[in-house]
This record gives C-alpha cells, structure tokens and sequence, in this order.
C-alpha cells in the first residue's frame, strides 16, 4: 500500500488512488505556498512531494515548516541529492536512479545520506525512479548525466521495473520530469503496472483531467501533478475530483 503509515485515513484493499502534490522550493514563496495548502486541503490531496531537481533557493525548510504547522498532509521529501534532507519531513523517497547508469544516483548519493537517515525518524520509502523520455530534455537528466528511457519502449521499462522490484525497491516512479511536453504513455504505464507488485507512482506531464484519468486507468497507484498547479492552481481540485470519481467507481465495483 501507498506510504501506508503517514496515511490520514487506512488505505482500503480494494487499490485506492491516491494524489500528491510535488513542490519546488525554487518556485515558492510563503504566500504561495499557503495558497497551495488551503486549496490542497480542500481538494483532499494525500501527500506532498517536496524538491526538485535543481534546488537553487535555501526556503526548503522554511516551507517544509510551513506545511506542518499549516496542514495535515504529509510531506514526503523528494530529494536529488544528500544535501536536501530535512528532518522536519514525514518521510524520504530514497530514489535509485535506475533508468540510468550514472552510479552516483544507483548508489552513491546514498551512502552519503545514509548515516543522516539512520539517525533520523523519517519514515524511508526505497524507490526506483524511472526517467522517461517525453519530448525534451528536463533538468533531472542533464543534472543526473543519463539517457532516459524511450517513449515508445514500454518493455524495457517493464524490465527495468522488474529488476528495481528483484534487488528490494518497494516503490516504481515512472517520472516524464518537470515541464514534459507529454505524459508517460499509458502502454507504458500498464506494462509496468504488470510487471511488478509494488505500487507505482507517475508523474510529469499531466495537465488535464484527461491525461491523470488516462494515467490512473493505465494502473498508476499515486499520480503527482507538479509545475502546472503553479500556473493553474485550480488544476488540484479538477484532478481531486477524477481521483475521487475513479475511486468511488473501483470501491462499487468491489462491492
């Protein structure tokens, strides 16, 4: 189940889905960011995604306050290197780059933040995350030195999801990166969903209700929207509602 013990409510097993918010900290300010919360909370998002791939600002954990004395929703560090732990989080998404081959972000990044980790309360969520290629080059491949993975080559992210699962990772974060002219593709999301028993998290390029509605049909367990609520704010509450919506309809289903 989805990050089950920083839930607000137990997860059902029938597959609930679930929504998280992805926050960069270069992008907001204070104002913004309770601007976010309160329509957050009102939209029931489940979790905040916080980092991104190129944190140039230092108002990460001035933000990472505001969210805890400002909301109930857990906040879930999204970090692309050792230097962004904060241990005010939730907890961590302990990212292994495992569509590249830079060892750096297999393994090396986590042997630094190892010790921090051990000695803090954050709740630790192994993942592996998968860049996939969706039209452009984003900041997480230039700043990680990888290829991402083809568009059009949902085996091979099926294969490499299923290696992710063999060596432990508990999460799957298929991710077509900040500002992706489009969503990883729902052949690729299905096969992967296949492919492998842990839950799996996608991201990037979803800006309409058509496109998380798509996603979440594909087999998505958590969808993240992220740069886009910054422009359109009330894109949270449109995907709340398809989320809500599908659901009802599973939870009816199962019945």
């Amino acid at each position: 189940m989805p990050f089950e013990k920083l839930q607000k409510a137990p997860l059902n097993t029938w597959g609930r889905k679930h929504f998280a918010v992805l926050l960069d900290p270069d992008n907001l300010d204070e104002a913004s960011c309770l601007h976010l919360l309160a329509l957050s909370e009102a939209s029931q998002v489940d979790y905040f995604f916080m980092g991104g791939s190129l944190v140039t600002s230092q108002n990460q954990a001035s933000l990472i306050r505001l969210i805890k004395e400002n909301s109930s929703i857990p906040v879930i560090l999204f970090p692309s290197n050792s230097l962004h732990i904060d241990q005010q989080a939730d907890g961590i998404l302990l990212l292994s780059l495992i569509s590249g081959r830079n060892p750096d972000f297999l393994i090396g990044q986590h042997i630094l933040s190892a010790p921090v980790l051990k000695a803090s309360q954050l709740q630790i969520f192994p993942t592996g995350y998968m860049l996939v290629d969706t039209g452009r080059q984003t900041t997480a491949s230039y700043m990680s030195g990888t290829t991402p993975l083809p568009y059009d080559k949902p085996a091979i992210a099926a294969c490499t999801a299923m290696a992710g699962e063999m060596l432990g990772l508990q999460y799957i974060y298929l991710d077509g990166g900040s500002g992706a002219q489009k969503p990883v593709s729902a052949d690729m999301i299905a096969a992967v969903r296949a492919a492998v028993d842990v839950p799996v998290i996608v991201g990037g390029g979803i800006n309409t209700t058509e496109k998380a509605q798509t996603a979440l049909a594909a087999g998505a367990d958590v969808l993240v929207v992220g740069n886009y609520i910054e422009k359109n704010p009330g894109f949270l509450a449109e995907v709340s509602e398809v989320v809500a919506t599908y659901n009802k309809v599973a939870l009816n289903a199962h019945r």
